[in-house]
C-alpha cells in the first residue's frame, strides 16, 4: 500500500499548483455530470479523489445547503489548492485513501469520481470499497471532461481495448464490485459512466 501511495503522491504533488489553470474550462462539464447523479436536496455525496475540489461547487448545488458534500483525496498539496481556491466552503475536505474510506457502510447516496479509475491501485477492490459506503440503489459516477479517444490523443498514445474505461471491461469490473452499469457515454467532450449500487445479498439461513 505504501508503494501505491508513493506513486499517487509523486504524480499529483508537483502538478497541484498548476492543476486548475491547466483545466480552467471544465466547470460546465462538471456541473452537467453532477446533475446526472440523480441527487436530491439533503442527500450525501462523496467526491472520491477530489483533487483541487473542482466538482465540489457542482455537487453542493445539487444537494443544497442541507445536503452533505465530502471531498477525499490522498495528496495534501491537492487539498491545499482546494482550500486556496475557496472550495472548502462547498464541502468537508478529508485526507483519505479511497481504498480505505473512514465512513460507515451505506452512509452515502452517491460517489463522484473524476479521472479516478486510472489511478486506482487495485481497481476491483477499490471500487468495491466505494460500493461499501453507498446505500443500495445509490449512484456511482465515473467522469472525465473528455472522452477516451481524446484523452489518448492528448497523452500521445493509442486507445486500448483493455482500458478499464472501455465499456465491456468497465461493466465487468463494476459488476464484480457490487455495481450495475446503467449508462455509458464516451464522446470527445465527455466520458460519463453511471452505475447503481446493487442490493446487498441477504445471508441464507442455515437453521
Amino acid at each position: 500500500m505504501a508503494d501505491d501511495h508513493t506513486h499517487v503522491l509523486d504524480f499529483f504533488t508537483p502538478r497541484a499548483a498548476g492543476w486548475d489553470r491547466r483545466f480552467a474550462d471544465d466547470g460546465p462539464a462538471y456541473a452537467s455530470a453532477a446533475r446526472r447523479l440523480g441527487l436530491r436536496p439533503g442527500d450525501t455525496v462523496l467526491d472520491a479523489g477530489c483533487g483541487t475540489g473542482r466538482a465540489l461547487p457542482a455537487l453542493r448545488a445539487v444537494v443544497g445547503p442541507m445536503g452533505t458534500v465530502l471531498g477525499a483525496d490522498l495528496t495534501p498539496a491537492m487539498l491545499a489548492e482546494a482550500v486556496r481556491a475557496g472550495r472548502g466552503g462547498c464541502g468537508a475536505l478529508v485526507r483519505a485513501d479511497v481504498a480505505r474510506l473512514p465512513l460507515r457502510d451505506g452512509v452515502l447516496d452517491a460517489v463522484f469520481g473524476a479521472g479516478l479509475i486510472s489511478h486506482l491501485a487495485r481497481p476491483e477492490a477499490d471500487v468495491a470499497e466505494l460500493a461499501r459506503v453507498v446505500r443500495p440503489g445509490g449512484t456511482l459516477a465515473l467522469f472525465h471532461p473528455i472522452g477516451r479517444a481524446a484523452l489518448a490523443a492528448r497523452q500521445g498514445r493509442t486507445i486500448a481495448d483493455d482500458d478499464l474505461r472501455a465499456e465491456p471491461r468497465l461493466r465487468e469490473l463494476l459488476a464484480g464490485a457490487g455495481w450495475r452499469l446503467e449508462s455509458y457515454t464516451d464522446e470527445d467532450d465527455r466520458f460519463l459512466a453511471l452505475a447503481s449500487r446493487k442490493e446487498r445479498e441477504t445471508p441464507v439461513s442455515r437453521g
